[in-house]
């Protein structure tokens, strides 16, 4: 079936834009399926071929390279545009038909069996959860797309019945013109200003997952979060509409003790909320109702549903239970680079004594963070640079009963919540920022704090 895909590429001028991780893999596709191409890479990274010396070995290839990389994209018949290019601030009026991705090549072949996740927070861990229900109960399915698996690596080992489930950013989303069978978006918060200059781009270019789907395409989305209700109520989008939601008006909706389906008219029962599972707080069971959604188009098993549902142990720095030591129960939760992700985060654990908090400071409005902070029971903040130290100056001008520290770094951060945190209490690690000020992604701090937290008291 990827045969189709080559064939959209032969005998095409090809500029492959930005070379990472997504952008490697679409090279190796190309040079491992056509017997002739014309490719130029282009990035802005002027190491780049100090640091990839085996492509100066293909002779094939040409290079643009630097800070002038984006101009003249116009003499190509094909952009295949990684993610995490921008074009902010740059007129693509000549150049939007030719810009194309990944994503957007595998969907118009493969969008029959594609279900696609995307949502400010929980997409890893719905679409993780989506892929083992599949994976456990014996189908032919593929885990991909943000998650950190280009699409390309599997591309030639998908048949007619495999399933794939694709984490999709708002970064891969922007550009596409074709959107899944089974579209998902689970929330809209404010976020990623950096890349797309306001917040209406951010959210347009998350609702392309809706915005191509036909009418016997599946649309589903939470009914809770405000911001997504009301772009679904005013775009004549063409899917069978599925909710989710605290509230009974929904498809699939949670009321006191169980989680009720009425999806194809047929009303009943299906989960009981207090059965003991990994994936705790009120932002993981919305999670979690998607999954009954995907499940309940596909007629899987709903006993072999439930059973990956409550085994499934989450993912490492979402909400992570790092131990308890000296009697102060630690938890990682760096994934968290928005206000609602910390505040779900809080109100999930319940005892939190300390918060480590504060990352890159992206612009976003940080009013109700710092009102919530201020009211809240937490006894010590633990603020770092940069958003963390604007926030804290905040929180100590409007007046509070918290104890506001200033950390120097994360090893500062650590060191002071070990020596303030109360015994048998919590201390949550959750920024309510990215943290590229000071680490290459969320992965590499929430390594490091973890690492910090089982040092001895001598090594900080």
């Amino acid at each position: 079936m990827y045969q189709e895909i080559i064939n959209k590429l032969q005998n095409k001028s090809i500029a492959i834009l930005g070379f990472g991780r997504e952008g490697k893999s679409t090279y190796n596709f190309i040079k491992n399926n056509l017997n002739d191409y014309d490719i130029t890479i282009i990035d802005g990274n002027d190491k780049l071929l100090e640091n990839n010396s085996y492509l100066l070995e293909d002779k094939s290839l040409k290079f643009i390279i630097g800070d002038n990389y984006l101009d003249n994209l116009n003499k190509y018949d094909l952009i295949i545009k990684t993610p995490g290019v921008s074009f902010k601030d740059i007129d693509i009026t000549d150049i939007k038909d030719k810009i194309t991705s990944q994503l957007e090549l595998v969907l118009e072949c493969f969008k029959d069996n594609t279900i696609g996740i995307t949502g400010t927070k929980g997409k890893s861990t719905t679409t993780s959860l989506i892929y083992n229900i599949f994976k456990d109960q014996g189908k032919d399915v593929y885990l991909l797309g943000n998650i950190g698996i280009p699409l390309f690596d599997y591309v030639h080992e998908f048949g007619k019945d495999s399933v794939l489930v694709i984490e999709m950013s708002a970064h891969q989303l922007e550009y596409v013109k074709v959107s899944p069978k089974y579209g998902i978006i689970l929330n809209l918060f404010e976020e990623h200003l950096d890349h797309f200059g306001s917040l209406n781009n951010y959210y347009n270019a998350k609702l392309n997952m809706f915005k191509y789907q036909e009418d016997d395409d599946y649309a589903l989305y939470c009914l809770d979060n405000d911001t997504l209700n009301n772009y679904v109520l005013n775009n004549n989008y063409r899917a069978n509409k599925i909710s989710v939601s605290y509230d009974k008006k929904a498809s699939i909706y949670c009321d006191n003790e169980y989680v009720y389906s009425i999806i194809n008219n047929n009303h009943k029962r299906i989960y009981n909320i207090n059965d003991k599972r990994y994936l705790l707080g009120k932002h993981n069971l919305i999670d979690i109702m998607f999954v009954f959604g995907v499940s309940e188009l596909f007629n899987l098993d709903i006993n072999k549903t439930i059973l990956t549902i409550n085994n499934f142990k989450g993912l490492e720095h979402r909400l992570e239970l790092v131990g308890t030591y000296n009697d102060v129960i630690y938890y990682n939760d760096a994934i968290a680079t928005i206000p609602e992700a910390t505040i779900s985060a809080i109100e999930t654990l319940n005892n939190v004594d300390t918060l480590i908090f504060g990352g890159m400071d992206r612009g976003i409005d940080y009013s109700s963070f710092i009102k919530y902070l201020s009211k809240c029971n937490i006894t010590n903040l633990i603020a770092m640079k940069d958003s963390g130290y604007k926030i804290g100056r905040e929180i100590e001008e409007m007046g509070t009963d918290n104890k506001m520290y200033y950390a120097n770094d994360l090893k500062d951060a650590v060191r002071l919540a070990k020596l303030n945190t109360k015994k048998g209490y919590i201390c949550l690690m959750s920024p309510a920022a990215p943290s590229y000020n000071d680490f290459k992604n969320f992965e590499e701090k929430g390594t490091m704090y973890k690492q910090l937290i089982k040092n001895d008291e001598e090594d900080l």
